[in-house]
């Protein structure tokens, strides 16, 4: 079921990229406490303030400033533009098509870190595998309404990763446009900017996993369409897509 009004503001155009993301619930902690972590809530456009945790020297808005342009969420299918002839209602026709034949489950989750971020993260393998295959999934199913690449848009992303991407990774990006997709995926909810420093990452993940405590897994039973309306403008979320109650996964 969707949850919001599909037409697309006028503003929008060639550039507007697009993603699926996974969001929780509106009214479930880990949504409104992903979005005061971040600042910024990106469904009703609401500014908030963020937590300061005691362990904490600077700020926490300090250390968020990217993942709070890209707004509390999942990666599910990485942000693109769409397809000469593809409309964001057809996008949404398409989303609601395979989110039919979803069904909800849920995940145990926790802080954890991915390199030098600190992200929320599958608590053990069979809800990583679960993600992993609904990401697939997805990706899979609306792979056709994303605009081919342009030359500088490939070069940025074989270009860009700290450490050197494999051939697998390559050819991903050169098929799917994101390197970290199917057997390379690994879900996160980021939750900082890349941090060298340890003591810092600690304390954000202690931090986190503490206002957690209460609440309980993590709900996977929809997803959301974001948008960054023009390049570098803080993502949206303009579409959520529930899954049904009972369905087959």
């Amino acid at each position: 079921m969707s949850t919001a009004t599909s037409t697309a503001p006028a503003h929008w155009n060639g550039a507007t990229r697009f993603a699926l993301y996974y969001a929780p619930p509106r009214d479930s902690a880990w949504w409104q406490r992903g979005c005061a972590w971040l600042g910024r809530d990106p469904e009703s456009g609401d500014a908030l303030a963020p937590p300061q945790p005691v362990e904490l020297e600077r700020p926490l808005a300090a250390l968020t400033v990217a993942p709070a342009r890209y707004g509390w969420h999942g990666t599910l299918v990485p942000p693109f533009r769409l397809a000469d002839g593809v409309t964001p209602q057809a996008l949404v026709a398409a989303t609601q098509a395979w989110a039919a034949r979803r069904a909800r489950f849920d995940v145990a989750a926790e802080a954890a870190t991915l390199g030098r971020f600190v992200a929320v993260r599958a608590a053990d393998d069979a809800g990583a595998q679960a993600l992993q295959q609904l990401a697939g999934d997805a990706l899979r199913a609306l792979g056709s309404l994303r605009a081919a690449q342009t030359p500088a848009e490939l070069a940025k992303r074989l270009d860009a990763p700290l450490t050197p991407l494999t051939p697998r990774q390559r050819d991903y990006v050169e098929t799917w446009g994101y390197p970290y997709v199917f057997d390379e995926f690994r879900f996160h909810m980021t939750l900082s900017d890349s941090l060298a420093d340890a003591p810092t990452r600690a304390a954000l993940m202690h931090a986190w996993n503490a206002q957690m405590r209460d609440a309980g897994p993590l709900p996977v039973h929809g997803v959301a369409i974001y948008v960054e309306p023009q390049p570098g403008a803080p993502f949206e979320l303009w579409q959520r897509v529930d899954f049904p109650t009972e369905g087959c996964a």
